[in-house]
């Protein structure tokens, strides 16, 4: 007896990893569905969708994608520069002039620390800015929205090869109605394109496994092609084949446990043959765009792990009211914070999805032809929980929140997204308006959510959920605007309160403006009368504005001054601004 791979139907969610003798000895498989002429989708429920209601729901991901590269090219311009957006251009530059110097230029590997990370978010940025109809700054953030998209269809895609249809919708919108990770995506330009890397290579390697033993020729190279891009951005990317690794070693003890070891070596070297051209396109693709690993091509990137594993950075982050140092961080500084900066409809979904895994398994669904449903799953349950205990046991480096941990987002949206379809199926067997209702119920959480991160816009990604109280309640707890996004809208609306007083024209006089935060989101967008005098002494206590955010909490009081502007979210302060002018000036009252 031979193990097969699953036939070919050119549907990528077809087949099951499992031995193709013994799927149809079980009966798990119908003839006419191995054959690719069924005309159902499975969900998440093993049930099937009808087809048609299937294209709906793919309809409907679609849509909601063109729907939000709309968005993101209608709202990018609203988002301020990021505290490592400046050095991390600089980097792609450098980058950029390795090459056109034709590699004379070595200074990219001995700026600052940005060596031990990948540069295929700045190099790219590089290449485009000279072209672009932008500026520097506002092409990376809306390259950084189109990357962040990119990761939601991922995400997508995932759910719907594991789950179907239905399913992926559900974990698109979760995805895209996540606080988290939808306002990081236009000014956190290396978090995000590592999320959105991290989640499609879950999707190729779930792929592979699922044609296993001899996945296609396609599969392999685009997971190669994917982990490469992702190891370009970070290191940590080897996750990625690590979580591949060993569900591939659980797909052949299940195999050597049902026809024996002669035929599990024999799938295993199959497998390997299949597998191996990844490597040296994971390789070729990194070295690419961080041409730093390939000076010493084994040693920089253990090298690079091993540095940002534990970052040499000392600095205080908050964390349950407490400041504590980040190179020292409390064992539940990431499960605390997930659990707080994560909507409550994905945190309830991730502990529905345990509590639904467990039945299974307490009911010996693994035991059955299900027993390969394991392998399917074993990337995303790694994606999701095994850096959550690595960080405790290590307890690296960490500080912004879950900032570095962003590519947690999408496997906990993705299992939440799978038990939100099974849970709705099960209601569905208990009655159409059953089954409605709890239809009807996920559209008004998805409506809530919509509407607070349209009345937080552009800061939502200091959102937080109920748990904690929301922003109100995390206020002087956890983290809130580390980047000092707001700072950008502040200076705006700072720029057009003093162009009021002058009847929409700009002032007849320069003024100037003290900063406590991140001056580089302000520094690009001054307008010719209003001059930056951060560190010029002593012209700097004397400005006749002051803008402050108060993630700092001593900066509001450096300065005092009379309060005209306030950038909130959730009622809580993020940026103030401060006229100093003296009292003769007029300032009108609205």
């Amino acid at each position: 007896m031979s193990i097969e791979t699953r036939l070919r139907t050119g549907d990528e969610d077809a087949g099951d990893g499992m031995p193709a003798a013994r799927r149809r000895s079980s009966g798990t498989v119908p003839p006419s569905s191995a054959h690719g002429t069924a005309s159902d989708t499975a969900t998440a429920a093993g049930l099937a969708l009808p087809r048609g209601e299937a294209a709906l729901w793919d309809g409907l991901s679609r849509a909601l994608l063109l729907g939000l590269l709309i968005l993101a090219a209608l709202t990018f311009l609203s988002y301020g520069i990021s505290t490592d957006e400046e050095v991390q251009h600089i980097y792609g530059k450098k980058l950029l002039s390795y090459y056109t110097s034709f590699f004379q230029d070595r200074s990219a590997f001995h700026f600052k620390d940005l060596a031990y990370y990948g540069g295929l978010f700045d190099l790219v940025t590089a290449v485009i800015v000279p072209f672009s109809p932008f500026e520097e700054y506002e092409t990376r953030h809306l390259l950084c929205a189109l990357v962040g998209v990119l990761g939601i269809a991922g995400t997508w895609r995932y759910t719907r090869l594991l789950a179907g249809p239905r399913a992926g919708f559900i974990a698109a919108a979760l995805l895209s109605l996540s606080g988290v990770y939808y306002g990081a995506m236009f000014n956190n330009t290396k978090d995000v394109p590592f999320a959105a890397g991290m989640v499609w290579t879950l999707y190729f390697a779930t792929r592979i496994l699922k044609q296993l033993p001899r996945p296609s020729r396609s599969a392999v190279l685009k997971f190669g092609l994917v982990l490469g891009l992702t190891l370009a951005i970070r290191v940590g990317g080897v996750l990625a084949g690590f979580y591949l690794a060993v569900a591939m070693a659980l797909h052949f003890a299940l195999v050597t446990r049902q026809e024996g070891h002669r035929w599990a070596l024999v799938d295993a070297r199959g497998a390997f043959l299949s597998l191996w051209p990844a490597i040296p396109v994971a390789y070729a693709i990194m070295a690419v765009f961080w041409p730093w690993v390939v000076q010493r091509p084994l040693r920089n990137p253990l090298e690079a792990l091993r540095v940002v594993s534990h970052f040499p950075i000392d600095i205080q982050t908050l964390f349950m009211g407490e400041l504590v140092h980040s190179n020292d961080p409390p064992a539940l500084y990431l499960p605390v914070y997930l659990a707080v900066k994560l909507p409550e409809a994905v945190v309830i979904g991730v502990a529905a999805a345990l509590v639904l895994a467990g039945i299974w398994l307490a009911r010996g669904g693994w035991r059955r032809t299900g027993a390969f449903t394991l392998v399917r799953y074993t990337p995303l349950a790694l994606a999701g929980f095994l850096p959550i205990l690595l960080f405790i046991l290590m307890r690296p480096s960490v500080y912004n929140g879950i900032r570095h941990f962003l590519f947690l987002v999408p496997p906990f949206v993705v299992m939440a997204a799978i038990a939100a379809d099974r849970l709705w199926t099960l209601s569905q067997r208990g009655g159409r308006a059953l089954g409605q209702g709890f239809a009807a119920a996920m559209t008004v959480v998805a409506v809530v959510y919509a509407w607070q991160l349209g009345a937080m816009h552009p800061n939502q990604y200091v959102y937080y959920n109920q748990f904690v109280g929301g922003v109100r309640g995390a206020d002087g707890k956890f983290e809130l605007d580390y980047w000092g996004n707001s700072l950008h809208e502040a200076l705006q609306e700072l720029i057009e309160y003093v162009e009021r007083e002058n009847d929409g024209r700009p002032p007849p006089r320069q003024y100037t403006l003290t900063v406590c935060g991140n001056t580089l989101a302000v520094r690009f967008e001054l307008p010719p009368w209003l001059r930056l005098v951060n560190g010029i002494e002593p012209d700097w206590r004397k400005a006749d504005f002051f803008l402050a955010f108060t993630q700092v909490k001593r900066c509001p009081s450096l300065l005092d001054g009379h309060p005209i502007l306030e950038i909130a979210a959730d009622d809580v302060p993020l940026s103030i601004v401060k006229d100093r002018r003296p009292p003769k000036a007029d300032v009108p009252t609205e």
